[in-house]
């Protein structure tokens, strides 16, 4: 008996007893949700109606108004009426054409052909013209660019490289010849477009006797311009000169 006692003292409910009180809470919460939706549905009418009586009790009165029936804006309403001025109408006139506002154009108004725009201008012109006035017109005439010599230092590119065609050898000075002096010279000759030498620097020496005489023979000789894109250019080229004596190398 104690036993017994004691395991219905621990009874565990299960699926059974679950589904024996299954009908009971189903029909309160069916309740409790109608109950909730009762509420808030009273809760907007009786809103509504709080809002249509004053704080005094009067209840409030709405009518509906369309808009038809509020006829124009005062603004509309108080526009003067038009005044119209009758007048005589102005003979069609022919002038050069002025830009004015449309609100402003006349109608009457005919703007000038270019054969009756040169029939008015055709007169004083011609007056102009008789009074001795002058018509004159600034004319620029611009030189063309003048070439520039390119820089002795500079590198120009260049298809074909002058070719002399007049070779003239430097006279031996006489005070080297003397001394037995012998050496190199090399002058850098700038050769125009024409094949003609126009300047000659000496850039390596051995011996400054031997410096004028070089840039003179360099002066003297003749030359093919050099070639770039088929069209003669200016450029600078190194001529050596060598002084030797007889019995020297």
């Amino acid at each position: 008996m104690a036993q017994t006692a004691a395991l219905e003292q621990n009874k565990v409910y299960g699926f059974l007893e679950h589904k024996a009180i299954y009908l009971r809470n189903y029909i309160i919460g069916v309740a409790l949700a109608i109950f909730l939706h009762l509420l808030l549905i009273g809760s907007y009418y009786l809103a509504d109606v709080l809002s249509r009586v004053e704080d005094d009790g009067t209840p409030v009165v709405r009518m509906k108004i369309n808009y038809s029936d509020l006829g124009p804006p005062p603004s509309i309403e108080n526009v003067a009426p038009q005044i119209q001025v009758a007048g005589p109408v102005a003979a069609p006139t022919v002038g050069v054409p002025v830009p004015v506002p449309d609100e402003e154009a006349p109608p009457e108004q005919v703007i000038a052909t270019q054969t009756e725009m040169a029939q008015q201008q055709a007169p004083a012109l011609a007056e102009d013209l008789a009074g001795g006035a002058q018509i004159t017109q600034d004319i620029t005439i611009e030189e063309p660019p003048k070439d520039e010599d390119p820089d002795m230092n500079a590198f120009t590119a260049v298809e074909k490289l002058p070719e002399m065609v007049r070779h003239v050898y430097p006279e031996y000075p006489e005070i080297a010849k003397r001394a037995g002096i012998t050496g190199k010279v090399f002058v850098k000759v700038l050769v125009d477009k024409e094949g003609r030498p126009k300047r000659a620097v000496v850039i390596k020496s051995d011996s400054e006797l031997f410096n004028q005489v070089s840039i003179d023979a360099a002066m003297r000789s003749a030359f093919t311009p050099a070639l770039q894109n088929q069209h003669p250019i200016a450029v600078w080229i190194v001529l050596p000169y060598r002084f030797t004596l007889e019995g020297q190398n």
